[in-house]
């Protein structure tokens, strides 16, 4: 009987306990700094025929380094003052550091909607499909991402400063041999300012944090000074 006693209690020590749970909860998280730069440009082309195009460097590794550029344009249609549709494209360089470059190529869907003005704010969303493709695999990787945005000015009145936040999930729809895995992609969370420049243009400024799922386990989530020039007309 003591034998199986002491059994018993072996079954249940801390460290049997955690044995028990998948390697997965204890997965270490990898963390980076970086600094993300976002220049756009948007506007009219002609009649209710919009376009953006922007250019878009990120330093990482303690943000010591380009680790990923993004060059990315759209065509779309205003259909109301609230509701725009866009088809774009975007190339994407990640340097490799001892290796070869990955690039990757992405058509995309992408609908803005101005949903409302709750709180004497403004809340609007952008719905974006994409089709991924890479150059170190074969196959399309379809991701949906959607962001919920909302703005207020500081100052009753007067727009020249709002507080801004944001959050965008990004869903994968299929799995590929270069990595893409189906299910929760990721997700960004922002906190930060809208500050009016000339004419219709603005800044913001403020902390993104980045959670990525990396699959079996793994996750990174990067905390990133995010800095956005909108050059508007």
């Amino acid at each position: 009987m003591s034998s199986l006693r002491h059994y018993r209690a072996l079954l249940f020590t801390p460290a049997a306990l955690a044995c028990a749970w998948p390697t997965s909860i204890f997965a270490a998280t990898t963390e980076d700094e970086q600094v993300w730069v976002n220049l756009t440009a948007m506007g009219p082309v002609s009649g209710d025929l919009i376009y953006f195009a922007e250019i878009q460097p990120r330093v990482g590794n303690g943000a010591s380094q380009v680790d990923q550029t993004i060059l990315r344009g759209a065509v779309g249609w205003k259909l109301s003052p609230s509701l725009s549709v866009y088809q774009g494209y975007g190339h994407i360089m990640q340097p490799s550091q001892g290796g070869r470059d990955v690039n990757e190529e992405r058509s995309f869907q992408q609908i803005n909607w101005t949903i409302g003005t709750p709180w004497r704010g403004e809340l609007s969303s952008r719905t974006r499909l994409e089709q991924r493709w890479r150059s170190d695999g074969n196959g399309t990787g379809w991701r949906l991402r959607e962001m919920l945005r909302y703005e207020k000015p500081l100052k009753q009145g007067n727009d020249a400063v709002n507080a801004l936040v944001y959050a965008e999930g990004f869903a994968a729809l299929n799995s590929t041999d270069w990595g893409q895995k189906a299910g929760f992609d990721q997700v960004r969370s922002f906190a930060g300012a809208e500050i009016k420049l000339m004419g219709k243009s603005t800044a913001e400024l403020g902390y993104l944090n980045q959670y990525i799922d990396q699959g079996n386990g793994a996750r990174r989530m990067n905390h990133v000074a995010s800095i956005t020039l909108f050059f508007r007309r």
